[in-house]
């Protein structure tokens, strides 16, 4: 039977039909109004899906992939920040109710790293972390093919994991913590404080391979948290593989490159930290939204 897979974003909402082999068949996407609330926003969805019945789709269920916080066993929306007047949203129930489908919900991370374990750059090993490296970290622990999600949803959330003693902190991060000094953010945040006025990671990249001094010191610092952040994980997870995607990886490879060197000395043995690119960039949250499906 065929699947529905859902991503959510702040911006934009999408879904997909997708095979039995989970293939993508066909994609809509619609924007996420912050004048709306979430019904509404999600209503051109379950249209879509509605259409998909119509036209004789045998449909196993629906599969969602949401920011967090969640409560999974509730299957609702929490209070992600990224997403304004989505507070409390009983997603779960308000999809299975309009469309009569069985419906699974997970964060946005964990149901892309599920994907790229399955399907991706993991396939076939036992025990697999993803680590999504672009505006943030997104993370993900799979183990023998299903998705480690913790009493509160919070496993492989090793973007707030502490590395240094820098004290800032943002929003719900930890002062100190991986996503603050070495996500996209956070080498925002330490560009423009060597810089002393805003720098976006894209310019501090260019200065870096220009061979400007400060630029190399800031990539220097971040590279070397990323490091201890990769680090943290072989120890804590010790997983066969650690596959890597998002944006920062696919533009500057160099920057995980630097950071995988570095982090060799905190090993006992480096050459077990095995990384594999990830294969399916943005198409991975609605494959592994897919896979939240059981027959």
């Amino acid at each position: 039977m065929e699947r529905i897979g859902i991503d959510i974003g702040g911006t934009q909402l999408r879904i997909a039909l997708l095979d039995e082999q989970y293939q993508i068949i066909e994609v809509y996407k619609t924007a996420n109004d912050r004048s709306r609330g979430a019904q509404e926003n999600c209503a051109p969805l379950v249209e879509w899906i509605r259409a998909k019945l119509q036209e004789g789709h045998q449909l196993a269920g629906i599969g969602i992939g949401s920011p967090g916080p969640l409560d999974l066993r509730a299957g609702k929306v929490l209070n992600p920040p990224n997403l304004v007047g989505w507070d409390n949203f009983e997603i779960v129930r308000y999809f299975s109710e309009a469309t009569g489908l069985p419906t699974y919900l997970n964060n946005d991370a964990n149901v892309a790293g599920l994907s790229e374990a399955l399907l991706g750059g993991g396939k076939g090993a036992e025990s697999v972390i993803f680590v999504g490296l672009s505006t943030g970290f997104g993370g993900a622990f799979v183990y023998r093919g299903e998705l480690i999600n913790g009493a509160h949803c919070n496993t492989a959330e090793y973007w707030n994991s502490i590395v240094c003693d820098d004290p800032n902190g943002r929003g719900s991060a930890n002062p100190g913590c991986l996503n603050e000094n070495a996500g996209g953010t956070g080498i925002e945040r330490v560009a423009t404080e060597y810089y002393g006025r805003p720098m976006e990671p894209k310019e501090l990249f260019d200065r870096y391979y220009a061979g400007e001094q400060t630029a190399i010191e800031v990539f220097e610092y971040c590279t070397e948290i990323l490091a201890r952040g990769l680090a943290n994980i072989y120890w804590n997870f010790d997983p066969d593989v650690v596959v890597v995607g998002g944006s920062i990886d696919l533009y500057h490879p160099i920057y995980l490159q630097t950071a995988l060197k570095k982090a060799a000395r905190y090993l006992p043995a480096p050459d077990s930290l095995r990384i594999e690119k990830a294969r399916f960039g943005d198409d991975a949250g609605l494959i592994g939204a897919a896979l939240l499906v059981k027959e």
